[in-house]
């Protein structure tokens, strides 16, 4: 195991759980979109969707336990039926709502109204935009998205996304291939620059996250020279500086079904959290107090996570 190798040469050991922060969950992976590197393998056909029983359940657990941060993914979010209900209830019993919005979702049938409805609920809205430049978007994400994500962009604008600070506007990068983010700083000086200057568009900051080797982008690195490359150039890329800050020591994963996880790339590869006989835990079945003796479950693949910079869906971790 590459990871464990790792750590053993470097005397370290993967983090304890600290005090639980972040209930980040997974509203399914229904999609607009279909993109290459997805570790969910979203699209529009799928149909792994949170109920309003699921939903329910979100909403009394934060009611107890009054965590800090609601972190809302996909998928798409906005598209499971739930999605309204839901953040109109928790943005009463948490400090902050974070929408992951792939941007694209607001130009389909029904969802016009999503930039005004974000506005109304103070949603902090971190938006997938992987490169400024339609050539290497659209390679990714499908031919006419850079185009729709940046008329988005300007509709979030319009609503004071980016410019009051209560309305918070992030931009997220991924790499278009097997190679690891650079430096976020670095990067997102050059982000403001052309899309101020190209587009008027105003932002918060950049955050940048690695490829994950799971699901659709494991597949597209099986059409090339395979996953081994890709695992060996995160490997010699480990940076010890970045374990301490990895986001599962504070944050949990909750699946379309209900189920836990220790991050949203375990719920994708179903690695879910045990329970002490070893059975899959549930959002009913566990509180805070309970996950603190319970150990996060590591893989190779989560050395995307403390590779460079390291990486998390809050962006880079040194």
């Amino acid at each position: 195991m590459l990871l464990q190798n790792l750590l053993e040469r470097h005397k370290l050991q993967w983090p304890a759980r600290e005090e639980l922060k972040t209930l980040q969950v997974n509203m399914g992976n229904l999609c607009n979109m279909t993109c290459a590197h997805c570790h969910v393998n979203a699209g529009p056909r799928a149909k792994e969707v949170m109920t309003e029983e699921i939903a329910s359940k979100v909403i009394s657990f934060l009611f107890k336990y009054r965590i800090k941060t609601l972190d809302l993914t996909g998928g798409a979010p906005e598209m499971a039926p739930p999605f309204r209900h839901l953040v109109m209830t928790a943005k009463n019993l948490v400090d902050e709502i974070i929408v992951r919005c792939n941007l694209t979702v607001i130009f389909e049938e029904g969802m016009d109204d999503l930039p005004a409805f974000y506005r109304s609920i103070g949603a902090h809205l971190v938006c997938s935009l992987p490169c400024y430049t339609a050539e290497n978007v659209d390679r990714q994400r499908g031919t006419g998205t850079f185009k729709k994500s940046i008329a988005a962009l300007m509709l979030l604008n319009e609503e004071g996304y980016g410019s009051d600070p209560a309305l918070k506007l992030d931009l997220v990068y991924n790499p278009g291939g097997s190679f690891l983010p650079g430096k976020q700083d670095e990067l997102e000086k050059d982000y403001r620059v052309v899309l101020k200057d190209q587009y008027d568009i105003s932002f918060n900051n950049l955050i940048t996250i690695t490829n994950m080797p799971i699901n659709r982008f494991n597949a597209e690195l099986e059409k090339g020279d395979g996953t081994n490359p890709y695992l060996s150039l995160l490997a010699d890329s480990f940076n010890p500086a970045a374990v301490d800050g990895i986001m599962c020591r504070s944050l949990v994963s909750v699946g379309w079904d209900g189920r836990i996880y220790d991050c949203d790339f375990n719920q994708a590869l179903d690695i879910p959290i045990l329970g002490k006989k070893g059975e899959p835990l549930s959002l009913g079945d566990f509180s805070p107090e309970l996950l603190s003796g319970i150990d996060v479950i590591s893989k190779d693949h989560c050395l995307a996570c403390v590779a460079g910079e390291g990486s998390s869906c809050s962006g880079a971790l040194v």
